[in-house]
């Protein structure tokens, strides 16, 4: 695993690194560590299509408590394309998560996963148990998220129709994907109550930028599969605490999903973010800052 350095963090806080670990098949996962009071380190598991911004302020509050990490997924952010093509379903983000597990010394972790980041950190949880102390699953659900989506199944019936069309004509709906402004998408996303309207700007736009560039293609490839898969069998048999977020606005992932979540796990327990949407960690950042903290100060760290 190669290091490097990032830019200087913020004043009092301990210096970040950047590195790459290598997934079985060699595809080259993008990873970021900050060293903290402990050498528990919760990892950070972004929702598809995102490289990190919902982490923003927590990348910062948690180290405070703990050792931090987050990576980006195959073909996401500074990670490269997958090098065989068709292993992008949600078990192999699973197994890349295991991957860097490893790379960052395998210490004992708190795995926390933003949207279908729950998916794949219950996923990672089932894979390997061992060193992992807890969960905290942020507007997500253990599965079947296409056919949630806004609670209706539509998206995934319109799934395979999409990718095909892609698949059909790549060049135009690359041109077509790659035109769509960031600032129009912000406005949009605001008008129709996607994200709260006093988020700021500067927060959610690196996410909107990054949809651009993502493979198409890909991209509803690994929808498909996070809307095919489901760790709803596994939730019972989750023995160690669990931290379940989630805002009662949220209209891609119904809050009711987090709710049943919670109540199934043994050790489960819920925040309900009064006004919060699937954006709670940027929206909300005090309110999840001292929650998570709570959480791992009593039930992880005691």
């Amino acid at each position: 695993m190669t290091t490097s350095s990032l830019p200087p963090p913020s004043s009092g806080s301990a210096p970040q690194t950047a590195s790459f670990a290598t997934a079985p098949d060699t595809t080259r996962l993008f990873v970021r560590r900050r060293r903290g009071p402990s050498d528990l380190t919760v990892l950070l598991s972004d929702g598809i299509a995102c490289d990190g911004f919902i982490w923003k302020y927590l990348w910062d509050d948690l180290s405070s408590v703990s050792s931090v990490a987050h990576w980006n997924y195959r073909g996401h952010g500074r990670s490269s394309l997958p090098a065989d093509p068709k292993r992008i379903e949600l078990v192999d983000h699973a197994r890349d998560l295991d991957t860097v597990r490893c790379a960052v010394a395998d210490p004992e972790v708190v795995l926390v996963g933003h949207s279908m980041g729950c998916q794949v950190s219950l996923e990672a949880y089932r894979l390997r148990p061992e060193k992992v102390r807890a969960l905290v699953l942020i507007c997500g659900a253990p599965g079947r998220i296409t056919h949630t989506f806004k609670g209706t199944d539509v998206l995934a019936q319109m799934l395979p129709k999409l990718i095909a069309r892609v698949d059909a004509h790549p060049e135009i709906v690359r041109a077509l994907w790659g035109r769509v402004p960031a600032e129009a998408a912000l406005r949009l996303a605001m008008l129709t109550g996607e994200i709260d309207r006093s988020i700021r700007p500067e927060d959610v736009m690196p996410y909107l930028k990054h949809m651009v560039d993502i493979d198409v293609s890909m991209f509803l490839r690994m929808l498909r599969s996070a809307g095919d898969h489901s760790a709803a069998d596994l939730l019972p048999k989750v023995t160690v605490p669990v931290l379940v977020i989630a805002g009662d606005r949220d209209t891609f992932t119904p809050p009711r999903y987090a709710e049943e979540m919670a109540a199934t796990l043994p050790h489960g327990e819920l925040l309900m973010v009064n006004g919060g949407s699937h954006a709670v960690p940027i929206e909300r950042p005090d309110l999840v800052r001292d929650r998570i903290q709570r959480f791992l100060r009593e039930r992880v760290l005691a």
